[in-house]
């Protein structure tokens, strides 16, 4: 049992859950931590969904400032690089992953948000990247996910004036996918993961490679990789068993091979 994240698992849906109060703050042991839970979630087959989760109140108010307040560039030049590959592990977990963010998700939180897949939020969320006002940039993923999520000028602009984004303004320009009342994103996001705790696992894992790995080719290379992973699925059981049950009219009984 981990101090700070744990994973979480029940049918068929794995929670990795930050809980170092009061905010989550993302220190170097929570970042270890998070990293141990995504590989974990990733290599358990009895998962085929993942929702990260921090709490009723808070997602993760961003990074632990007083730890890296004493830091200078010979010790932040070692750490940036596990911090960022530590929110990778999450982006990299082959399954379907859902952010379900209550209360602030600022900073690294944010950025833990755009590495899953899905992000559902409450009502009264506010999420955002205020390290500029730190004198900083987001070091984890902000520069680089933001703007592929929701367009390089608004992604500027928050990232440039460190506000922070209400849940509404957040579903209006792309950066979360649904918005909840307080107190119920948890049970939506175990809702939705649902839908892929019965879907065709192999499937899952490769449109999740398709898309993110393609974009970052060019098309033509982007669609070679989709072709290899097209084809590569007619060795599975599961599109036997989808297209056999197309054809008999029924529902398909997916098993994940």
């Amino acid at each position: 049992m981990a101090d700070f994240v744990n994973l979480e698992v029940s049918d068929g849906i794995g929670v990795i859950h930050l809980s170092r109060p009061p905010m989550n703050a993302l220190s170097q042991q929570v970042q270890e931590e998070l990293r141990d839970a995504a590989i974990a979630a990733d290599a358990n087959d009895d998962i085929r969904a993942v929702i990260v989760y921090g709490g009723e109140k808070v997602f993760a108010a961003g990074a632990d400032v007083k730890e890296m307040a004493g830091m200078e560039y010979a010790d932040m030049s070692r750490r940036a690089p596990d911090l960022s590959s530590a929110f990778d592990a999450v982006a990299k977990i082959g399954k379907p992953v859902i952010a379900a963010i209550a209360g602030f998700a600022l900073g690294g939180g944010c950025e833990l948000a755009l590495a899953c897949d899905i992000r559902l939020c409450t009502a009264d969320a506010k999420l955002g990247q205020p390290e500029i006002k730190l004198g900083i940039i987001p070091g984890a993923g902000g520069t680089q996910r933001l703007p592929r999520l929701i367009g390089p000028a608004k992604a500027k602009e928050i990232i440039f004036t460190g506000r922070m984004v209400e849940a509404d303004e957040a579903l209006r320009i792309g950066l979360v996918d649904d918005v909840v009342p307080a107190g119920e994103v948890l049970d939506a996001a175990r809702k939705f993961a649902e839908v892929f705790v019965r879907g065709p696992s192999r499937a899952l894992r490769a449109a999740k490679q398709a898309v993110d790995t393609g974009l970052e080719l060019e098309l033509p290379a982007g669609l070679a990789w989709e072709t290899q992973l097209f084809a590569g699925l007619f060795a599975t059981g599961d599109a036997h068993e989808g297209m056999t049950a197309f054809a008999e009219k029924r529902k398909p009984g997916f098993q994940g091979r």
